[in-house]
């Protein structure tokens, strides 16, 4: 039992020294990574629809 109290110290101890971000930098790289995504979203759904019409003319 000590063992498992020790870890959960320790790793308080770790959590104190992480530099966190900011809030609002939080909320910059979330918009980055939203943005990203449904670009990728739509630039993958394009090709999947070009690809699809082109197989549908061959088959």
């Amino acid at each position: 039992m000590n063992k498992l109290i020790n870890y959960f110290k320790e790793a308080r101890q770790e959590l104190a020294k992480v530099a966190w971000p900011s809030k609002q930098t939080t909320i910059q790289h979330t918009g980055i990574v939203i943005v990203l995504s449904i670009v990728m979203a739509i630039f993958l759904g394009g090709i999947d629809y070009l690809l699809t019409k082109i197989l549908q003319l061959f088959v």
